[in-house]
């Protein structure tokens, strides 16, 4: 007796319903050849990373913006086709790059 019968017979009056199985979501960003570039600055003090040398389209590259900066949960913002992330995350970055299957390059230090 599988569970589907136990609840039959539990509850007799119960119709089921068809649930709909979410699909997976199509959140595919184009993966380039070129290695994209991970670099560290100074602007006012304060310590960025900067990511540019992306040459697929805008908005894979502002996909790819907000899951780094949700998965770190930091600030950031995406201008004039660079990544500009607050804070010194090279490493973090340049692991959750190669994990999606980008090749990344660390400039600077």
């Amino acid at each position: 007796m599988d569970l589907q019968d136990q609840l039959k017979n539990l509850f007799p009056d119960h119709e089921p319903q068809d649930i709909p199985v979410e699909k997976e979501p199509q959140d595919r960003i184009w993966l380039q050849d070129e290695p994209i570039i991970c670099k560290y600055e100074k602007r006012k003090g304060k310590p960025i990373t900067i990511l540019e040398g992306y040459t697929g389209a805008t908005e894979d590259f502002k996909k790819l913006a907000k899951d780094i900066k949700k998965t770190l949960s930091v600030g950031g913002s995406f201008k004039d086709d660079k990544i500009i992330i607050q804070g010194d995350y090279r490493a973090k970055i340049m692991y959750i790059l190669k994990e999606k299957g980008f090749k990344v390059k660390r400039v600077g230090g």
